[in-house]
């Protein structure tokens, strides 16, 4: 199988979907999946931007076109009638074939997802051409709540849509990559599946995000990593 993993640098605008669309038609021959990061249609910092520039399901049909040569996850802020929903969306054979809204919405520090977004409830595993499949947006992970709903899914591939900003800096690295390495490959091991981790890059409102995306195995190896900080858009065979 043929994963690309699209580590891009969303601007807040909706001049994302183009962005996307010109890298898909660039890979679509060359991979069987493309992943690109959370809310890689919208940008991270929204806020009051959600009310102008949110998508609702069927402006995205483009990508339900695309999807009948190569399966596609993006991640996007998805009108819900009143509501808004931090969304990854699975295309494929020409339709939306899954959808999961971020459960767990942070609110602390940096963050205040919760403040524009509301949340999902549920985890669910789907049948794709490729396996069984699960997904998860960012914070999602980092609850063993989460952890345990995947393993009872059981999926054969974990598809993780994150915007993580660089923080934790020490002359040993970066904190926060070590953390979210720790916690793919234990979901990985865990739930005996391969993880399919996508982080953005740029810079927004002061953050800085840094990359670092990859595929894990199910014995908790890295096996392949794009850089941190840059734009980078790579296909692996697994």
């Amino acid at each position: 199988m043929r994963i690309t993993l699209a580590q891009t640098s969303p601007k807040l605008n909706r001049s994302n979907l183009e962005d996307a669309v010109s890298i898909i038609n660039t890979c679509k021959n060359e991979t069987d999946l493309i992943v690109f990061a959370e809310l890689s249609l919208n940008g991270y910092s929204l806020q009051d931007k959600l009310y102008e520039d949110a998508w609702k399901i069927d402006e995205l049909d483009v990508l339900k076109d695309l999807s009948l040569n190569v399966d596609i996850v993006v991640g996007a802020a998805i009108r819900d009638g009143n509501n808004f929903k931090n969304s990854a969306l699975y295309f494929s054979k020409g339709r939306l074939l899954s959808k999961h809204d971020k459960v767990h919405l942070p609110n602390y520090g940096m963050f205040e997802e919760a403040r524009y977004f509301k949340a999902g409830n549920i985890f669910e595993s789907f049948s794709s051409k490729h396996g069984k499949v699960s997904m998860a947006v960012c914070e999602d992970l980092w609850h063993k709540s989460v952890h345990t709903n995947l393993i009872n899914n059981s999926p054969d591939y974990i598809i993780v849509l994150v915007a993580s900003p660089a923080r934790g800096f020490s002359d040993n690295g970066l904190e926060i990559e070590d953390k979210w390495y720790e916690v793919i490959k234990t979901v990985a091991s865990e739930c005996k599946a391969k993880l399919i981790f996508v982080n953005r890059v740029g810079f927004e409102d002061g953050l800085g995000f840094w990359g670092g995306s990859c595929i894990v195995n199910e014995d908790a190896e890295i096996l392949h990593k794009l850089p941190r900080y840059e734009k980078a858009v790579k296909t692996f065979e697994i």
